[in-house]
């Protein structure tokens, strides 16, 4: 049987405020157990929530740069379920009338870009957090992230691939950070992700059975996680047996979902406004002073650094995929007015050794001005683009300048004619063979001479050069090695 694929994500980003939603809490990750919780966000007696503003603008960001509606007016609810890091025994969200609905965002897959549909986007306070002890049989419960603010971003079943969640999931979270709402740290938390997923027989209309998976902590996890759900899934059905509606975990480990708990449907969470908190009132006045203040988005960066640098989209994208990348590759360009040459050395050597230390742009020893200043120094003729490797080599072990290491090896590039046109000569002078060899149609052996001519300079020859003398001699060669300088060899 043929199936379909349907996937919705629900995906929560903790917001960059400095302070918790409903009180003046601190949100920093790290700090000790339940020294960053209050009365207000443990729900005591007669304390009252109070709206932190930055939240709702935050929010408001998120739902523009995805086309979402604004609602003119929001409503806050009590979402009732009892768990052991949830201290008021409800969570304050929005479900009946958020903040924004009917939104999108635009993927790109094999077959083209495709939109994927936005239910709504709400604001709501994070629970607490579980740690279970390995040693003993006992759970300990930290309250620092009670009261977090977070959005939650419903997408619509519109996904039809793993693959295809990949990719969405990225674009959200590269959105994201570009708006400086969230940091996207998927290992802290501040990035997450829950997948429905169900199967149907192709053609058929009515959604499956559909289960929900948690515990996916990165873009491939997500992505691996639905393909074995939907493996399970689709042998179910095949032999005959029933999906059960259900919640799962991902074990990255064992690369499988294991059964959690049975999935609730959205009544069981007996929402009803929460009474100790006023509608949110959004008026145009306020939507147009958050879009005045928007930033320049993924996309619109993308096509501006194909039009305006003359790169290939592909540069484009990898550019761009990381707001820091973007903006460390911007200010080489400025600097060295090189766009493409900047492109190479950015998402080669730059990129090379980052991913080899798994470090991110923000952590790179090469500043900006020192890779502009390297690749001036290749443009005037300086050094090579082969000393230029080791060059950046250095650069990025010890954080020094090119000019500083160029000095102190003795890097610069070989441009005297005349000492290059005697070494050149040395070398055809040693390799008769070859010389022959060429002479009588071996055209590639041009480049077993140039390299040979560039082993002996230590690779500091200027490579046109040597080319352009390699040329000289053999269209002179009479027996002897004469050149139109006057050096020979005798």
């Amino acid at each position: 049987m043929d199936f379909e694929t349907v996937i919705g994500l629900e995906v929560h980003a903790q917001l960059l405020t400095d302070t918790k939603i409903f009180c003046s809490c601190s949100t920093q990750f790290g700090a000790a157990p339940n020294s960053h919780a209050c009365p207000v966000c443990l729900g005591m007696p007669g304390v009252l929530p109070v709206l932190n503003k930055k939240v709702v603008e935050y929010a408001m960001r998120m739902a523009l740069a995805t086309h979402c509606a604004i609602n003119p007016q929001n409503v806050f609810a009590r979402k009732n379920y009892f768990y052991p890091d949830l201290p008021k025994g409800y969570q304050i969200s929005q479900y009946a009338y958020p903040l924004a609905e009917h939104g999108y965002i635009m993927i790109d897959t094999g077959e083209g870009s495709r939109k994927i549909g936005i239910t709504r986007i709400h604001m709501e306070e994070d629970a607490g957090k579980l740690i279970h002890d390995d040693h003993n049989p006992a759970s300990y419960v930290d309250l620092n992230r009670t009261g977090v603010p977070l959005i939650e971003i419903v997408g619509e079943p519109d996904i039809r691939s793993p693959e295809e969640a990949a990719e969405y999931l990225r674009r959200l979270h590269e959105i994201l950070v570009y708006l400086d709402i969230c940091d996207g740290n998927m290992e802290e938390g501040s990035f997450r992700c829950d997948a429905n997923v169900s199967i149907r027989p192709r053609g058929q209309k009515e959604f499956g059975t559909r289960t929900e998976l948690k515990n996916m902590n990165s873009f491939r996890n997500v992505q691996r996680g639905l393909e074995y759900e939907v493996r399970r899934q689709q042998y179910l059905v095949e032999n005959g047996e029933k999906i059960v509606q259900e919640t799962r975990l991902w074990d990255d480990a064992q690369g499988v979902t294991n059964p959690m708990r049975s999935k609730e449907e959205a009544h069981d969470y007996r929402y009803f406004p929460d009474p100790d908190l006023v509608p949110v009132v959004v008026d145009e006045a306020w939507v147009a002073d958050i879009r005045a203040g928007m930033p320049e988005l993924p996309q619109a960066k993308r096509e501006r650094f194909v039009n305006d640098y003359q790169i290939p989209a592909y540069d484009a994208g990898v550019l761009t995929a990381d707001k820091a990348l973007a903006g460390y590759y911007e200010d080489v360009v400025k600097l060295c007015g090189k766009p493409k040459i900047a492109s190479n050395w950015v998402m080669g050597d730059v990129m090379k050794f980052l991913n080899e230390d798994k470090k991110s742009i923000r952590e790179c020893p090469v500043s900006a001005k020192s890779l502009a200043d390297m690749i001036g120094l290749i443009e005037e003729g300086t050094i090579s683009g082969k000393i230029a490797k080791e060059v950046i080599a250095d650069m990025y072990a010890t954080g020094r300048t090119p000019q500083e290491i160029i000095r102190e090896k003795g890097l610069v590039q070989i441009t005297d004619e005349g000492a290059l046109a005697k070494t050149v000569a040395a070398i055809i002078e040693a390799n008769p063979g070859q010389l022959a060899d060429y002479r009588g149609g071996k055209e590639k052996l041009f480049g077993f001479f140039v390299g040979q001519v560039m082993k002996a300079a230590k690779g500091k020859a200027n490579p046109q050069q040597v080319n352009d003398l390699l040329r000289q001699i053999y269209k002179q060669y009479t027996g002897r090695y004469y050149y139109d300088k006057g050096y020979s060899i005798d």
